[in-house]
């Protein structure tokens, strides 16, 4: 008995924490973000993701061009699709009316690296652990010490959610993810998967489902 009650003080004060934290980072932002819409201070503010807090962006550093939003949209994809611009390193999730979500990604450091053509999202991940491969070693040796793998969390390179692209059942070894730096976003710097700011991979995660038709064009 005694010990529950001590888990639930706990809990509460846990809880209190963080929402305290979240109200200072939403005070901090609305301070030092004047003329930037409250949807875009909502949307990329701090979240708690447990058992994380994802850290907000600071929107005075971000061009506001790499934030989301509904943009028209043109082209032979049916609602829910998928489709990636390496060139204009911008994905855009396909929606019903001539619109689509427009994200920011950042997408290989070389055009050989990167993934193109068509693909299905053959799985999910929350918080996914992370392993290099041989050739990401070969170019990067610092990742040999993770050959064995690197656990989730606000450090992993994955980010905070992972989308999995599968041609048939194999995996492609390349994922559309988040990231631990958020400075890479709109750039061409990664080893050939598509990154999102954590608040975006999120927020796309949580529109698609397993089976959205993905597109990768490369020109």
């Amino acid at each position: 008995m005694f010990t529950q009650v001590m888990k639930s003080k706990f809990n509460r004060r846990v809880a209190s924490v963080g929402v305290s934290y979240l109200l200072a980072g939403c005070v901090a932002h609305t301070q030092q973000t004047a003329g930037i819409s409250f949807p875009h201070l909502q949307a990329y503010g701090p979240a708690i993701d447990e058992p994380y807090l994802i850290p907000g962006l600071d929107l005075n550093q971000v061009n506001h061009e790499l934030l989301r939003q509904q943009v028209p949209f043109a082209g032979p994809y049916r609602p829910g699709t998928i489709v990636v611009d390496v060139t204009e390193k911008r994905l855009y999730l396909v929606e019903p009316g001539g619109r689509a979500m427009r994200y920011a990604v950042g997408v290989g450091r070389e055009q050989a690296l990167n993934f193109h053509g068509t693909a299905i999202i053959g799985r999910k991940a929350e918080w996914p652990s992370w392993t290099p491969t041989e050739s990401m070693i070969k170019r990067i040796p610092r990742y040999g010490a993770y050959a064995s793998g690197m656990q989730g969390g606000i450090n992993n390179p994955l980010g905070a959610r992972a989308l999995y692209l599968y041609r048939g059942s194999q995996d492609t070894h390349f994922r559309l993810h988040g990231t631990n730096d958020p400075t890479s976003i709109g750039k061409a710097v990664s080893s050939g998967c598509i990154r999102l700011f954590n608040q975006d991979i999120i927020d796309l995660y949580n529109r698609v489902p397993r089976g959205a038709p993905v597109f990768v064009l490369q020109q």
